[in-house]
């Protein structure tokens, strides 16, 4: 008796002593470009989920139908890149100045694009349902917008909300005239 209660208590004793592989090992971690140099770059095609590019140069650089849900994108530059067909769903797109840039058939929906500027890009087919635009970038966009996601099925001028009435102050109060008319009168909301 005495024989197997030992051999249990080495059994376990091993067994213990011994790590098991972390389930995590099947996620990786999200891959990090910051401060890269990666211009001219083939990303086509690939998973870029939760990857993060900060401060990095990104000219001329291919992401066509890449899949980019969830990426990281700030204060770089993107000068004649190539994101026609990517997947950006809940992108952070902070500080960039997408200038010549390829968007076309584009996946935006959810993305965050506060304070990105849009320099003679191409939107045709790009989807930006629920995406978080200010005023003038929703102005700006929807001069150039036209046609329909080939995966959504949205056209560009309804995802961004093209020719509908401002959910701005300005579009609420003129909803209300009479309401808000002592407002207006006295110049207090412009």
């Amino acid at each position: 008796m005495f024989f197997w209660r030992s051999a249990a208590w080495l059994l376990a004793l091993i067994v213990c002593s011994h790590p098991f592989p972390a389930q995590a090992l099947d996620y990786p971690p999200p891959l990090s470009f910051s401060n890269a140099e990666l211009s001219r770059k083939d990303f086509s095609g690939q998973n870029l989920r939760s990857a993060e590019f900060s401060n990095t140069n990104l000219e001329s650089t291919n992401f066509a139908h890449a899949e980019m849900q969830g990426i990281v994108l700030s204060a770089s530059v993107l000068t004649k890149t190539n994101l026609h067909g990517a997947n950006l769903t809940n992108a952070l797109i902070d500080q960039i100045k997408f200038t010549e840039a390829d968007l076309s058939d584009a996946i935006l929906t959810e993305a965050i694009l506060l304070r990105s500027t849009f320099d003679r890009v191409t939107i045709t087919g790009a989807d930006f349902s629920n995406a978080i635009l200010d005023r003038a970038q929703v102005k700006e966009l929807c001069e150039i917008a036209q046609g329909v996601n080939s995966k959504t099925g949205v056209a560009t001028k309804e995802s961004l909300g093209c020719g509908q009435q401002s959910r701005s102050i300005d579009g609420v109060l003129s909803m209300f005239p009479r309401l808000f008319s002592p407002f207006a009168s006295r110049g207090a909301v412009q």
